[in-house]
């Protein structure tokens, strides 16, 4: 899509200008997402900042109105996300003006998103199509019960930094995208566990903290069953403790076994691409890993 940005935007009775997300206090950036109702900390938008990139929308006295985030993979992929504006502005153009400006740095790349409902009809203006509704899951959790693996050869085992580079692979293969220098930044701050066939990696989950307290995501798995294994110990680990998990499952024994644990759905987004879609939607059987929850709503 050809949009041609501009460097400031009249608005109702002032004017706004463009700012980087980096150049931004926290506090300021945190106040925008909480004018909003959205559960990110100032730790959150710091890792966020550390990964990818961005613009804010400031008016004349230095005040965040807006913000717009994109996170590249590689030339020809990135996701998009924190696009927010602050209530007094939502029907006026801000956020079209600063997804122009996103736009005039993704040039030529396959993008996708994660649309709350007050976004969508902004997506589809912009000729994002939709793809699959995400399931956000979340609650105070307690310890599932029965096991969820029942080969004899299966082991589920804490991950190390040795298990890194299998971890990067089978994210990629159920991604679609390979995402090194994500899935290194997430590993870093994460606790997970991976299900292992002798040395092999067959499914992982990490957790980290995240908003109200803590976000299962990426879970990589090639069936349900693998992904609740990897999945139960997060729930042991914090069991009374505020837990969220971001999937595309709508049923089936994953979705069920996160209800059952005290996660039950919340509210909804809805995927939208532009450009190539990618392969974490393929139910291609036992062979085909799938991305079982997200890295978080904005991540993908």
């Amino acid at each position: 899509m050809k949009l041609k940005p501009s460097e400031s935007l009249k608005i109702d009775a002032f004017s706004m200008r463009i700012g980087d997300v980096q150049d931004v206090d926290l506090d300021r950036l945190h106040a925008l997402s909480l004018s909003v109702g959205w559960p990110h900390r100032a730790e959150d938008w710091q890792f966020l900042r550390e990964a990818g990139q961005g613009f804010v929308a400031l008016d004349e006295i230095g005040r965040v109105l807006g913000s717009a985030m994109w996170f590249p993979h590689g030339a020809s992929f990135a996701t998009i996300g924190m696009v927010i504006t602050s209530p007094r502005l939502q029907t006026l153009g801000a956020a079209q003006w600063l997804m122009k400006r996103v736009f005039d740095k993704v040039a030529e790349r396959d993008l996708r998103l994660n649309a709350t409902r007050a976004a969508r009809r902004l997506y589809l203006s912009l000729d994002f199509q939709p793809e699959k509704t995400v399931y956000q899951c979340q609650g105070v959790v307690h310890a599932a019960g029965s096991p969820g693996v029942e080969k004899a050869d299966s082991e589920v085992r804490r991950l190390r930094a040795q298990h890194v580079p299998a971890i990067i692979a089978l994210d990629a293969a159920g991604f679609g995208v390979r995402r090194e220098a994500l899935v290194q930044k997430l590993f870093d701050q994460s606790v997970g566990y991976g299900l292992f066939d002798g040395s092999a990696l067959r499914a992982f989950a990490l957790c980290r903290p995240f908003g109200r307290g803590h976000v299962v995501g990426p879970v990589v798995a090639m069936q349900d069953a693998d992904a609740i294994a990897v999945v139960r110990p997060h729930m042991a680990d914090h069991a009374g403790s505020f837990l969220r998990a971001d999937t595309h499952m709508e049923s089936g024994e994953f979705a069920a076994f996160l209800s059952h644990s005290g996660m039950p759905v919340f509210d909804t987004v809805l995927t939208m691409s532009m450009g190539k879609r990618l392969a974490d939607f393929s139910v291609g059987g036992p062979a085909a890993p799938m991305t079982y929850a997200l890295a978080s709503q904005t991540l993908g």
